[in-house]
């Protein structure tokens, strides 16, 4: 059985010629459906231009706007309501497709897809994650790196709720370790906000290991990361910069030092291995935790690769049921904070 996934096919810099390779990829290797969503007839004639005649689950779903990368989100929610990501959130909201993705305007997105999903129950706030590379090979839940600029204590909670169980539905790591990035370990450093949300995650019923550091985001030593989306994002885009920056000297020492064949050969294979690594496009995108369906949001820059992994991620979602699990654990931690409260009303907040 098909499961479907929705795809804005007009939301990176280089639309649509990125999501219609990558949705073609995904339909020839994964059990999906995809529904291209953007102007039906462009669709449609570089569609019969790449598929040659070879019949594959697509459709596609006409939308006459396109919110552009520049453009101010809250506006353009307002303003274009036949967008690519309305009109694609809404075959999600009506049960018609099992998740959405994009590589569109990261702000758009999220702001159409609090609008036309909705958040789950106990979720003031969705949160933006995203998986980071580690030294020892399993990626580590960054969250939130953008959707909430300003935080208070109880959404860091609720992040931490969100990103334990992406870790453990999706990621199949069976009891992630949860930290909270501070400027030290001990629980009396970092700011106002880390100070008061470290109580609320010690309280909860996961595997919290206490304040981490920026280093521990590389090093393995934790399988989830909360912050605010302000913190998250320059940790996000200074690790990119890191990445591009390590991977570019590399190649040129090696350009540089290298001589024998059979050694640039092996250097090759070794830095294609790194490369991969810190590749982006291998992820496929961030989760919009804490709404109700799936949303992927991937980097406006995506190539075919990036696309397909987005609608992978999107299909692992909908395969473990992430959205349905999040729910059953607020619903759970609720429970137990009223239990130990003493007050029916009690909630993760």
């Amino acid at each position: 059985m098909l499961t479907d996934i929705v795809l804005d096919a007009v939301g990176s810099d280089k639309a649509p010629e990125p999501e219609i390779k990558g949705a073609i990829l995904a339909c020839r290797t994964l059990p999906v459906r995809v529904h291209l969503v953007g102007p039906e007839a462009e669709l449609r004639d570089l569609l019969d231009e790449h598929l040659e005649n070879e019949d594959l689950p697509i459709v596609v779903h006409n939308a006459t706007e396109r919110i552009a990368m520049d453009e101010k989100a809250a506006h353009a929610v307002r303003a274009k309501r036949d967008s690519s990501m309305r009109v694609g959130l809404k075959l999600v909201r009506e049960g018609q497709c099992a998740g959405f993705v994009t590589a569109g305007n990261t702000g758009a997105a999220m702001a159409t897809a609090k609008m036309v999903l909705g958040a789950l129950p106990g979720v003031d706030r969705p949160a933006l994650a995203t998986p980071m590379p580690t030294s020892k090979g399993n990626p580590c839940v960054l969250l939130d790196v953008g959707a909430n600029v300003d935080c208070k204590a109880h959404n860091l909670a609720q992040f931490a709720v969100m990103g334990e169980m992406y870790a453990r539905s999706v990621l199949k790591i069976h009891r992630p370790r949860v930290g909270l990035l501070s400027i030290g370990e001990e629980e009396t450093k970092g700011n106002e906000l880390t100070r008061d949300a470290f109580p609320l995650l010690k309280a909860l019923p996961i595997h919290f290991i206490g304040n981490v550091e920026g280093r521990d985001i590389f090093n393995g030593n934790a399988d989830v990361i909360v912050c605010d989306g302000f913190v998250g994002n320059v940790a996000l885009k200074t690790s990119e910069g890191v990445g591009r920056f390590v991977r570019d000297a590399l190649r040129e020492s090696l350009t540089r030092t290298v001589t024998a064949q059979v050694g640039a050969l092996l250097s090759r294979r070794a830095f294609n291995d790194f490369r991969r690594r810190l590749d982006y496009t291998e992820y496929g995108g961030a989760p919009l935790l804490g709404v109700r369906g799936i949303c992927i949001i991937g980097h406006g820059s995506s190539n075919d690769v990036a696309i397909y992994n987005g609608i992978r991620v999107a299909y692992e979602f909908a395969k473990a049921g992430t959205n349905a699990r999040i729910e059953h654990e607020f619903a759970s931690h609720a429970r137990h904070a009223a239990a130990h409260s003493g007050s029916p009303d009690a909630v993760v907040q």
